[in-house]
């Protein structure tokens, strides 16, 4: 369980630094999640991540944050689909609006927080 949540943390890693280093293709990807199917496949990662980190927690470096993680990211991707795709659509419109920078901050959020988690959960 330790390697796929040690790949899974990586993956978000990537995305982080894709978006760090170029904003609009990472906005790109993520218009693709504009539907009904996109935003059950973004569920579905964010539960299998939130599972995978349950999991893996009690070999981690960090078990309680693991899990606790773990579990948020799990009740997140459980309520994603409530979110909407009308709804889901203005955020990635505003989200677009503030520009580049705004963009890598958050990128910069999410290649940190990959690391993070791959480092905690290494095995």
């Amino acid at each position: 369980m330790a390697i796929i949540a040690f790949v899974l943390s990586l993956l978000v890693a990537v995305l982080g630094a894709m978006g760090v280093v170029s904003p609009e293709r990472l906005l790109g990807i993520v218009r693709r999640f504009e539907s009904p199917a996109g935003l059950l496949a973004a569920a579905g990662f964010r539960v299998i991540l939130g599972a995978v980190l349950f999991f893996a927690a009690p070999d981690s470096r960090a078990p309680g944050v693991v899990r606790i993680l773990g579990i948020l990211i799990f009740a997140v991707g459980l309520i994603t689909p409530l979110f909407g795709v009308r709804r889901f659509s203005r955020l990635l419109n505003w989200w677009a609006a503030r520009g580049p920078l705004f963009t890598r901050a958050w990128a910069g959020f999410a290649l940190a927080f990959g690391l993070l988690l791959a480092y905690a959960v290494m095995p």
